[in-house]
């Protein structure tokens, strides 16, 4: 298990049920990054991911 799998097992249990926006997620991405800007790579790499999930070319 990485040390990752945690924090995405705890966003499961704590808020699995919830419905959320795409729009929601968008916002508190950034509230994050303005809140820890050494991460913003990691999020932006992220966002661009979930962005193209389904697009044939990538």
């Amino acid at each position: 298990m990485y040390f990752t799998d945690r924090g995405i097992e705890e966003l499961q249990q704590r808020r699995g049920d919830e419905v959320v926006t795409l729009s929601w997620l968008a916002e508190n991405l950034s509230i994050y990054v303005d809140l820890h800007p050494a991460d913003e790579a990691a999020v932006e790499r992220l966002a661009t991911w979930l962005a193209r999930l389904e697009d044939e070319d990538d």
